[in-house]
């Protein structure tokens, strides 16, 4: 179905003479006349009656005029959504991240994200371990953040942007004596019950291995994937918290400490990263 000739019907039907309706239109009359003719013919049903210079509905042609305003309207307004979405300001951006991550870094950027689009729905989804590299190649999120260390270097197909590292701190409660001036190198913990996220998350991998450059194996008393609880634990004392430096944790009176090996702060990279082979909207460039 052409939708000049729909427009034409419903010109022809408000005005009731074709002569009008061509001045409005600015298109030839025997051209619009054709216009009509071929509607009829793709509709199988009369339109218009000829009553003297007049064209008047038919019965049929009155029942279809609604629909057709309608069609016309949703036209309209599908026209007026793509310029919309050319402008790049309006849309939905999904975003997956681990919960660390979501509660530490995104709060503060969501808000200036929004100040510079407002019409934008950003959707968050809380994601560990491999499976969002698997939503990120089936498109189901536009951007990943995550730690660099969690993608093969071989995977050109991801692009990357960095952001601020994240540090592995020590969190414990305030009476214990544990490092000096804010820092334990990481070798001071292996005598001391720990409190870690799980083997899925990706800095847990990353603290494990740096314990065993360190020549030790950490004493685990609790692994879990909430962070709270980890810091629940060492406020009363059961442990020392493994977190990342993003966690808030002004909720519980815990000591924070850097860990360091061999004087070096062990952290991880940390950074955006979305699929090379799926243009981004204009929207995610922020």
């Amino acid at each position: 179905m052409d939708l000049r000739q729909v427009r034409t019907f419903v010109t022809v039907a408000e005005l009731g003479t074709v002569s009008k309706a061509a001045a409005r239109l600015h298109v030839a009359q025997p051209a619009l006349s054709r216009q009509i003719a071929n509607l009829e013919d793709e509709f199988g049903i009369k339109l218009f009656d000829r009553v003297g210079r007049r064209l008047l509905l038919t019965s049929e042609g009155e029942q279809l005029l609604s629909d057709c305003r309608g069609l016309l309207n949703q036209a309209r307004a599908l026209g007026e959504h793509a310029h919309v979405l050319r402008r790049g300001d309006v849309g939905v951006l999904r975003v997956c991240a681990t919960p660390h991550l979501i509660e530490g870094t995104l709060p503060k950027m969501l808000h200036r994200y929004a100040a510079r689009y407002p019409n934008v729905q950003v959707r968050l989804m809380d994601v560990v371990g491999p499976d969002m590299f698997a939503m990120l190649e089936r498109g189901e999120v536009h951007i990943v953040q995550t730690y660099f260390s969690a993608l093969a270097s071989e995977e050109e197909r991801i692009a990357r942007a960095p952001l601020a590292p994240m540090e592995m701190l020590a969190a414990c409660h305030p009476r214990l004596k544990l490092g000096r001036d804010g820092v334990v190198e990481i070798d001071r913990l292996a005598s001391f019950p720990l409190l870690q996220a799980t083997t899925e998350f990706f800095m847990r991998r990353h603290f494990d291995a740096a314990c065993r450059m360190a020549g030790f194996t950490p004493n685990y008393i609790l692994e879990c994937r909430s962070p709270h609880a980890l810091l629940a634990m060492a406020e009363a004392g059961h442990g020392v918290a493994i977190i990342p430096s993003a966690l808030r944790v002004d909720r519980y009176r815990v000591r924070r400490l850097r860990v360091t090996f061999q004087g070096k702060p062990v952290e991880l990279p940390l950074g955006l990263l979305w699929d090379k082979r799926r243009p981004l909207p204009a929207y995610a460039r922020y």
